[in-house]
């Protein structure tokens, strides 16, 4: 591994595991209140499109890092979209 690859690694490994508290967090409450679903919903394919880059150049520390944020930051999304329709519809309901 070189030491540009290793710099790689340790970036993608800080940058994705700080998203594994709030997507914990938002599992566990399912308060989705504070998230903004347009800026999610942009980040979320943003990183799904690094991803694509990456796996064209073949630069694994860019696939790795955003296929894993993808997994972390899609997880929020499904919940932010789940939590609001559902919230939605006891609203339509009168609960």
């Amino acid at each position: 591994m070189t030491p540009t690859d290793l710099l790689g690694y340790c970036a993608a490994a800080l940058t994705t595991l700080s998203f594994l508290p709030q997507a914990l967090l938002t599992l566990r409450t399912r308060d989705v209140a504070g998230i903004s679903l347009g800026m999610y919903g942009a980040f979320t394919l943003g990183v799904a499109l690094w991803l694509a880059y990456g796996l064209m150049l073949g630069q694994w520390p860019i696939v790795v890092a955003n296929a894993l944020t993808l997994l972390l930051a899609s997880v929020i999304l499904v919940m932010k979209v789940t939590v609001e329709r559902e919230r939605r519809q006891q609203v339509d309901q009168g609960l």
